[in-house]
């Protein structure tokens, strides 16, 4: 069977999943959307065979763009943006290109759906925080609610009590930051006060090759205007009148005592297990588990990405690369190298509708 093009979205993770595809060989899509197409389209051009620039996203369920795409026998790799800008239900009936992962399962990734994230890993025996209303709040809580007019964004806020939530989600509505509407539909949970570790893991569609899963590395994220403010000494921050922000402007590496790696096996595993239950085929591709180890030695997720999670410093930062260049004998640079070495094996023993949905 031929080598599939690899294909993505100009946003998120376009350019590690450019570099990696070119680095194993592979021909590439991307599809961008005018005004955001500069760093695809004029500074990494090097990394894309074909540019397609669309007035919005959301135009790429259009028949005539999915025809440029099936006659470049694209295979999707699915980011954030992905599911964002293009939609849970298009990408599920209407987006015919066949996608590297399990397509079912991006929606889980939306809080507030029947069967979302929390679900899926209560369903599948994961830790996850204590969930709570405002009504009910007895404890350090954090409100993860939408960012008005943002759609990647959450504007989080804390709270200790009902008083303490309708005070400060009152002022966050008059000055703009949400919207009544989204504050019904947010999640409020229990603040984890623990150091966080996104824990990423690559699910192979070849695994009778490969193996189940790899832990590829962990990163933290960067936020603003949290990270910014957090620079400041206590007595500093205290005289700031300033909401605070935790929109994700960048990523840094970080790294786990091994003795605690198990905690995050654990979790990885039982979550493959769940999506193959009720999720079916099975996960595929990179994953993250967000979360956080506590002093009782719990690793509580708060967070899953149930696709490419965008964290580039992981290639770079993680001692998981030279472990597992010296496992497959070759030399491993990022997370993605292992889904693109995954689509070769499969393109090879002519499996990739095993690697794909």
């Amino acid at each position: 069977m031929n080598r599939p093009t690899i294909g993505m979205i100009g946003s998120h993770s376009a350019e590690e999943i450019g570099v990696a595809a070119k680095a194993n060989g592979f021909d590439t899509v991307v599809v961008c959307q005018k005004g955001r197409d500069k760093i695809y389209s004029i500074y990494n051009n090097h990394l894309y065979d074909h540019i397609i620039v669309l007035d919005k996203f959301g135009d790429i369920i259009n028949k005539e763009v999915q025809d440029q795409l099936m006659e470049l026998e694209t295979l999707w790799i699915p980011n954030r943006s992905f599911s964002v800008y293009v939609g849970y239900d298009e990408i599920e009936t209407k987006f015919e290109v066949p996608i590297y992962g399990n397509r079912h399962i991006l929606r889980v990734e939306e809080r507030g759906n029947p069967k979302d994230q929390y679900w899926l890993m209560e369903q599948s025996g994961i830790r996850i925080p204590k969930q709570m209303t405002p009504d009910s709040i007895d404890r350090l809580a954090i409100v993860k609610v939408q960012q008005k007019h943002r759609p990647l964004e959450r504007a989080f806020f804390y709270a200790s009590s009902p008083a303490d939530y309708d005070k400060t989600s009152e002022k966050m509505i008059e000055e703009g930051l949400i919207t009544e509407e989204d504050l019904r539909q947010a999640t409020v949970e229990e603040f984890i006060i623990a150091p966080r570790f996104n824990a990423n893991f690559q699910a192979y569609a070849m695994s009778n090759y490969f193996g189940d899963i790899d832990l590829v590395g962990f990163d933290d994220r960067v936020q603003t205007n949290l990270s910014g403010l957090l620079n400041l000494p206590a007595q500093d921050q205290l005289k700031l009148e300033i909401k605070i922000l935790n929109e994700e402007v960048g990523h840094k590496g970080v790294t786990m005592r091994e003795s605690k790696k198990p905690l995050v096996y654990d979790a990885a595993e039982l979550l493959l297990t769940g999506v193959k239950k009720h999720f079916p085929p099975r996960m595929i591709g990179l994953f993250s588990l967000q979360g956080a180890i506590t002093k009782d030695s719990e690793f509580v997720v708060f967070d899953l990405s149930p696709r490419v999670p965008g964290a580039p410093c992981v290639g770079p930062t993680s001692p998981e690369m030279r472990r597992l260049s010296l496992k497959f004998k070759r030399d491993i640079q990022t997370p993605l190298d292992l889904c693109m070495m995954d689509i070769s094996r499969a393109a090879e023993e002519n499996a990739l509708n095993e690697a794909s949905t």
